[in-house]
């Protein structure tokens, strides 16, 4: 059998781009808002929830990120809390708009920041801003952190990255989701920043295309080129056609994947998170004393590409030796020790699958 791989993007092929490319040809508009982009921009306005939602695209994520912070206005230096267990992007967001990053610890089941956890550090401490990661796709309670904003003034930025087609918009934090071409919904890079505030969401627009306000001409704050460009919106209404049925696939690949793993590996663990969700993620949590940087060792040797999601954690990385931690992280600590990922994607056949949960628990067995 030949190489297992980790992840293989599954994005539009050109017969199912080529007519907006016609589009774009027609038109002459490669970039500045133009009517790909915000074609694309009410089409996902539509799957997540309707005119009511404002949104924007932005060209990725990390500065959808970065851009909903600059549009929060907070005071340089104030300090925004978010999980330890995250990718590095959410740090570097937080580091590049002049705020100071707060790492948390975060729950044992679903592996997310929670609003428990939460309330208990904003006692003591003075957060400007919470950022909770939908990681691994697992979405954040929205009511939860709807209800935290209502009770403290505190404003939430969701970092859904891969959360697309998970993630619900609430009605007080703002969601920011990437189509980096790994996602669920892949366009080879891009991004959306939505919420219901219409106010916050044309700032993030304006900041978009350098902080202008292009019925004055003036910019009114330093903002940033993070515009989607015409010839991603085309990927991306093209990859919206197919969605239904990709989706589909992914709920039945990850139904049918957990079931072999279970019945495999019966000792392993799995986030918490919803069984019908779409998922471009398979991650797991290796029994106690189970090191995965050894499963991974070992499962390459059977050419099965495996991979340590968010790790190490973000306070061990040398960009963010300055950040501050609070409560010891023991979880997420625990937990850096024993996750490991698994390839997930559409091109993984039953035979692969078979091969995976063959090969982990051999190397489990070794362990008892």
């Amino acid at each position: 059998m030949s190489r297992i791989h980790l992840l293989v993007p599954d994005m539009p092929d050109h017969t199912e781009i080529l007519p907006y490319l016609r589009e774009i040809d027609d038109s002459r508009r490669y970039a500045n808002f133009g009517p790909l982009a915000s074609r694309f921009e009410d089409q996902l306005g539509g799957m997540l929830g309707g005119p009511a939602l404002h949104r924007c695209c932005v060209a990725n994520c990390t500065l959808g990120l970065e851009l909903a912070l600059l549009a929060l206005d907070l005071p340089l230096g104030s300090k925004v809390l978010l999980p330890a267990l995250t990718f590095v992007a959410t740090a570097t967001a937080v580091i590049r708009t002049g705020l100071i990053p707060v790492l948390a610890d975060v729950d044992p089941e679903t592996w997310l920041l929670n609003t428990s956890m939460t309330r208990e550090i904003i006692r003591e401490h003075k957060i400007a801003c919470v950022i909770p990661v939908a990681a691994y796709g697992c979405p954040v309670p929205i009511q939860q952190w709807d209800e935290f904003v209502f009770d403290t003034g505190i404003p939430v930025l969701i970092d859904a990255a891969g959360a697309f087609g998970n993630q619900q918009i609430g009605e007080q934090a703002t969601v920011v989701f990437s189509f980096h071409a790994t996602k669920t919904l892949g366009i080879g890079e891009g991004g959306l920043v939505c919420g219901k505030s219409k106010p916050f969401i044309e700032i993030v627009r304006r900041l978009t295309n350098f902080g202008i306000d292009i019925s004055t001409g003036f910019s009114m704050a330093a903002g940033s080129n993070a515009k989607l460009s015409e010839y991603h919106a085309a990927v991306g209404l093209a990859a919206i056609q197919s969605w239904p049925t990709k989706a589909a696939q992914r709920r039945t690949l990850y139904t049918e994947y957990v079931k072999a793993l279970s019945l495999a590996c019966p000792q392993i663990k799995f986030q918490c998170r919803p069984g019908d969700g779409v998922y471009s993620i398979m991650q797991i949590c290796l029994p106690d004393k189970v090191e995965n940087s050894i499963v991974a060792a070992a499962m390459a040797m059977q050419d099965i590409e495996t991979r340590l999601w968010y790790l190490p954690l973000l306070d061990t990385h040398p960009a963010f030796k300055a950040v501050s931690i609070e409560g010891g992280l023991p979880v997420a600590r625990s937990l850096a020790k024993s996750m490991l990922g698994l390839p997930f994607h559409l091109r993984l056949a039953p035979g692969s699958i078979k091969k995976i949960c063959s090969a982990l628990a051999d190397v489990l067995t070794k362990y008892k």
